[in-house]
């Protein structure tokens, strides 16, 4: 079923905010996605503080164009949708990706960051990184291992003053 002009402007406009607001854009294929496929994926990609839009090239072209990005949209072979990321840049990427993994009718065609277009090869990468939570919880780790490593030792020596204090304790209630 054709669209008509207002869905059309009202899909555009919509388009355009999301693009205004977002802090990265995923460029996916989404063509023999089954439906229950598509909607689990909105679903984890709202879970994330993401969104997932599916539309027309053209209608996906004149957005980004408005928006200063400069895509050749219609090069994109099958169905895109966008997955856009609103307040952590690599998170699209990665639920898309891990998505991706379970599914093989959905694929990374590209994306953008900071207004800097990325291939696909770029854009799987972002995919294969670790969410920021867990490298800063790689980090604090990394941080707080001398400072561990420093407390066992100490204790290591308090622990062996005991051991030898309660050794000789014991070995002169035995002599009486």
């Amino acid at each position: 079923m054709a669209l008509t002009k207002t869905q059309k402007q009202t899909i555009l406009t919509s388009l355009k905010e999301k693009i205004t607001k977002q802090k990265a854009i995923v460029f996916a294929v989404i063509t023999g996605l089954k439906v229950k496929d598509l909607t689990e994926l909105r679903r984890q990609m709202k879970k994330n503080d993401c969104e997932l839009k599916v539309a027309k090239k053209t209608l996906i072209a004149s957005a980004l164009k408005d928006n200063g990005l400069s895509v050749d949209v219609k090069k994109l072979e099958g169905e895109i949708a966008l997955g856009f990321g609103y307040k952590d840049e690599i998170i699209p990427f990665k639920t898309i990706y891990d998505f991706s993994k379970t599914n093989e009718h959905l694929k990374i065609l590209g994306g953008i960051i900071n207004k800097e277009i990325l291939e696909p090869e770029r854009a799987i990468a972002f995919g294969q990184l670790p969410a920021k939570e867990e490298l800063l919880a790689k980090m604090v780790g990394s941080l707080a291992a001398p400072m561990t490593g420093l407390m066992n030792v100490l204790q290591g020596n308090i622990k062996g003053l005991v051991v030898a204090l309660s050794a000789i304790s014991n070995k002169k209630q035995i002599n009486l």
